[in-house]
């Protein structure tokens, strides 16, 4: 096969990918052009500059700055420090099950803080109200089901609590192991 034709179908075959695992994360409340950015730099085998991104995704640098911030914020791209250079440079996160629990457990743990807070608000005034005499039966029933409907509802919260601490801990892995263990770092002989 001619050089030229076989990078341009490893472009193809990237670009493919890049697109699945951008539309993937849009699934997850990420825009997909900060996907697209993530997904680029997973196929970089060298650290990138904003300039470097810009240019690859004919986006302006203050987008790229932002997107990558963004990445950052969900601990899926890192800042690297580069002999000779003095502009800042990323890497992406290439292993998928931490990008897996670094993504997911920030989520999880903001809706369990989130979530918590309000039944830990909510359940005094409702307790309170399921003692109230001069309440009718219908509306005291009510509230005595929206006790019961809380307790579910922590009971929940509390479960995805021991999830996150699975995943943060890797234990998950030892009661989900992967099928195959794939170590980049091992492979590029570090």
């Amino acid at each position: 096969m001619e050089e030229q034709q076989a990078k341009r179908e490893i472009e193809q075959a990237r670009n493919t990918v890049i697109h699945s695992i951008a539309e993937t994360m849009d699934l997850y409340g990420v825009a997909p052009s900060i996907g697209r950015l993530y997904a680029t730099m997973y196929f970089k085998h060298h650290p990138m500059t904003l300039d470097d991104m810009k240019d690859e995704l004919g986006m302006s640098k203050p987008s790229m700055s932002t997107s990558v911030r963004k990445l950052q914020d969900i601990n899926i791209v890192q800042k690297v420090w580069q002999k000779g250079s003095r502009k800042d440079s990323f890497v992406a996160e290439k292993d998928f099950f931490q990008y897996f629990i670094r993504f997911f457990c920030q989520k999880w743990k903001r809706e369990v803080d989130l979530n918590l807070k309000a039944v830990n608000a909510a359940e005094p005034q409702l307790k309170k109200a399921a003692l109230d005499e001069q309440l009718d039966e219908a509306t005291l029933n009510d509230v005595k089901q929206d006790l019961q409907q809380l307790e579910a509802f922590k009971n929940y919260y509390h479960w995805l609590e021991q999830l996150v601490h699975l995943m943060e801990t890797e234990e998950i892995f030892d009661l989900l192991p992967p099928k195959k263990t794939y170590d980049l770092k091992k492979e590029d002989g570090e």
